[in-house]
Parts: C-alpha cells; sequence; structure tokens
C-alpha cells in the first residue's frame, strides 16, 4: 500500500492560510476521489477540500480551529501501490512504518517532555483563530487564561471562546439593565469586559441583543477601513434604457428556450462596464501604498446578497473578452452559487472594479463604499417608468420611457472628477445606443 499526502490547495492570489473549521471524514473511512474530506474557511469564504485520490484516510495532522498554510499536508491517506505520494510528487520515496512498539517507546518520552513544558509555561497554548477571536472581542489575556477549555489537553477551542463572548453578553446586558445589579457593582468591584455595552447607550428590560456573524464582522471591518482609507467622491447621471427594456423583452423567450438560462439586465450592464473600462483604463487600478497597479485584465466583482442579509463579491474573470450569452451565464452562475454557499475561493479573487445592483431592493440609487484595493464602483438603481422629453425632427413631445440612475463611487486620490465623470458618461451612452435589432 501507499501513502498520499492530501495538502491544502492554492485558493487564491491573496489567501495564504485558512481555518479548519470541520472534519467530514474520520480515520478509518473510505473515500472516493473528489469526494469532500474537511471544510475550511477563510477570511472571504467557506470552502471544502475534496481528495484527489481514492483511498482509506489514515492519519489526521490537524485538529478543528487549526490554521493551516496552503501547501501544508492536511492528511494521509492510504491507497493501492507501494511508495508515498503527494498532489504534485517530483520524486518517489519508500516508507518503512515502525511497529507500534517502537512508536510508543518514544512517544511516551516525548510527550511526557511536552506535558512538563507546558505545565512549567507561563501561558497555555492557542490556536491563531482563537486569538484572532479574542483580539476581535477585545479578550484580556487574563479572561483567555481563564476560559476553561474543551479541547485536547484542556486547549480552548472556537467554540469555547465564542460561548464566553455569549455568556459575557449577556452578563453585560443584564449589569445594564438590572438596577440592583448596578448598586452591588457600586459596593463590589465586578469584572467587565472592555467591550461591555458603552455607557451611552442603554439597554432596557426586552431588547435583543444580536451578535454579528463572522462574516457580518469582517464585512463591518473592511467597509470601515475603506472608508477612512479612499476619499469617496460620487458622480451620478441617468440613463434610458428603453431600447434595452424592449429588447430583452423580445428575446428573452427565445433566449431561454436556446441557453436554458434567464436572460437578467445584469449582463446587459457588465458588458458596458467592461466597454468603459477599456476606453478608460485608468479606472482598472488597483493602490497600493503610493503606488498604482494598472490591471491588464478586466476583472468585474458582482456584488451578490446572501440569504443571511450579507454581501459577497464574486468576480466574472475577463469580463470584456466574454460576449453576452458568455456574461449572462457567468453572471447566472456565480449568483447561484453565492445564494447556495457554494463558492470556491478563487470566484471572490482577482476583482479590479465592482459593479453593485441596489436597484434590486427598490433603490432608485445608492452611494457604494469602494471594495479595496480598487478604486471604482458603479450602484445600478431600479429602472423606472417615467415621463420625459423626447426630441425629434419635427419638434419635442412628452413621452413614457424606461430610466434609471448609475451612482459612480470612486476614490478621489487617484481619480479626479472628470475621469470618474466621463467613466460614467460612456457606460451611459454604450446603454443608451443599444440597437433594438441585436442577435443574440
Amino acid at each position: 500500500m501507499a501513502k498520499f499526502e492530501l495538502k491544502l490547495p492554492k485558493m487564491g492570489e491573496s489567501v495564504a492560510e485558512a481555518t479548519l473549521t470541520a472534519w467530514l471524514k474520520e480515520v478509518g473511512d473510505t473515500i472516493e476521489e473528489d469526494e469532500a474530506v474537511l471544510e475550511i474557511a477563510t477570511d472571504k469564504v467557506d470552502s471544502e477540500v475534496p481528495s484527489e485520490v481514492t483511498g482509506v484516510l489514515v492519519e489526521k495532522l490537524f485538529e478543528v480551529d487549526d490554521v493551516i498554510q496552503v501547501g501544508q499536508t492536511i492528511a494521509v491517506i492510504e491507497i493501492e501501490g507501494t511508495a508515498t505520494t503527494e498532489a504534485n510528487p517530483s520524486e518517489t520515496v519508500a516508507v518503512t512504518t515502525p511497529s507500534k512498539e517502537v512508536i510508543a517507546q518514544v512517544a511516551s518520552p516525548v510527550k511526557e517532555a511536552i506535558e512538563t513544558v507546558v505545565q512549567s509555561s507561563d501561558s497555555r497554548f492557542y490556536s491563531p483563530l482563537v486569538k484572532n477571536i479574542a483580539k476581535s472581542e477585545r479578550i484580556s489575556q487574563q479572561e483567555l487564561d481563564n476560559i476553561s477549555g474543551t479541547g485536547k489537553e484542556g486547549r480552548v477551542t472556537k467554540n469555547d471562546i465564542l460561548l464566553y463572548v455569549e455568556n459575557r453578553s449577556s452578563q453585560s446586558a443584564q449589569l445594564t439593565v438590572t438596577p440592583s445589579a448596578v448598586d452591588e457593582s457600586a459596593k463590589t468591584p465586578t469584572k467587565v469586559s472592555s467591550k461591555a455595552t458603552p455607557t451611552s447607550l442603554s439597554i432596557n428590560e426586552g431588547d435583543e441583543i444580536i451578535e454579528m456573524t463572522r462574516m457580518g464582522k469582517l464585512i463591518a471591518h473592511h467597509m470601515v477601513e475603506s472608508v477612512q482609507t479612499a476619499a469617496h467622491v460620487q458622480s451620478f447621471i441617468e440613463v434610458d434604457v428603453t431600447n434595452i427594456w424592449n429588447w430583452r423583452k423580445k428575446v428573452k423567450a427565445d433566449f431561454m428556450k436556446r441557453e436554458g438560462e434567464n436572460l437578467t439586465f445584469t449582463p446587459i450592464f457588465m458588458e458596458a462596464v467592461a466597454k468603459a473600462l477599456k476606453e478608460y483604463p485608468m479606472l482598472n487600478i488597483l493602490v497600493d501604498g503610493d503606488r498604482i497597479i494598472k490591471r491588464k485584465n478586466i476583472n468585474l466583482g458582482m456584488a451578490a446578497a446572501l440569504a443571511d442579509g450579507n454581501l459577497i463579491v464574486p468576480v466574472i474573470k475577463n469580463a470584456d473578452q466574454l460576449n453576452l450569452v458568455g456574461m449572462s451565464k457567468a453572471v447566472n452562475d456565480l449568483a447561484q452559487r453565492a445564494r447556495s454557499g457554494k463558492l470556491k475561493p478563487d470566484d471572490i479573487q482577482g476583482g479590479t472594479y465592482t459593479v453593485t445592483n441596489v436597484g434590486t431592493f427598490g433603490s432608485i440609487m445608492g452611494t457604494p463604499i469602494i471594495n479595496q484595493p480598487q478604486v471604482g464602483i458603479l450602484a445600478l438603481g431600479a429602472i423606472r417608468k417615467v415621463p420625459a422629453v423626447i426630441e425629434t425632427l419635427d419638434g419635442d413631445f412628452i413621452g413614457i420611457r424606461y430610466k434609471m440612475f448609475l451612482s459612480h463611487s470612486y476614490d478621489h486620490r487617484v481619480v479626479n472628477g472628470a475621469l470618474g465623470g466621463q467613466f460614467v458618461k460612456a457606460v451611459a451612452d454604450y446603454l443608451e445606443a443599444w440597437d433594438s435589432n441585436r442577435e443574440i
């Protein structure tokens, strides 16, 4: 028999590590090729790690809540053969497995030495995930050391620290709303977390305290960081999309019959944005400190709403190279997988410009926050039927038109008002020049 080393795969250009959130297989279980073995979470998306071979899981090298670096071996799978293999083997290595008696003789003194070192240490071992949660929740080292751990050898797990945070929040609320508790605290000093409810806020009986989700906290941090980093400026323009409205109404049934896909307005707008970015490449840039990185590829981020109310931004790679059919398939695929939680880490990496559809929620316009380190984001407002002045050779008259607002937020550190305005005007021009007889 041979052994195959299952490694943490590369998950995008900026993802170097992931947290193991759950084992889906146990030692001794048979695993089929492409079957999921474990679940991981990065700071952007949750995902599964499948096996590249068929075999039996014989060893797990990490525990739940451990942080794993890209390329590290996560588990060992026994397969048919005579040599140890890896995902990309460069050489074959013979393996000699020591007997259980030899392992026991070696492991016993090593375990005793480790226990001695741990007992004599001034602090306990905490996984990077636990440390990050403690930092975000402002839990002091003394508090952390006092948390009872349910993990191996008393280690504090993710569930332990989250339960502590939940209980601490409840205790803080009780201290705020119960007068007797306040009186007692005056007599006997009570240890209150630094993240307890601010004294300027009052919590009344019946109020509900809702803890932010992990993704919610990450989004909140990302939004605040963007506002503090970029000088946000907005330009707005109204667009007549009557031709697009009528054209889509005419072709959508045939499109569904032929492609098996629903033709929405989003891919049409994404096509216009991709064309405008080719015309104005200085909006297809990223800011890295004092450097500007002008991207060759146009990768459009598409903000999508999740079931829990959070947003995620999957990316359409090389959007300028797609025709409308390809764009429609890409938009529908990413939107569907976003809603079902099946996005892969690479699906949300590498965006160079972002589009968000605020019209989905009935808003006619918005002022979106830039997705750092990009320099621009375009909000699509709701399409409305409105009275408008129509110019003809025979004079002007009032007619009913379909119109919408485009709201362009851009980073005024590197994009001046002229460029920001010209770009959104180019998007509008592409949309208003839509060919009503276009074939698809």
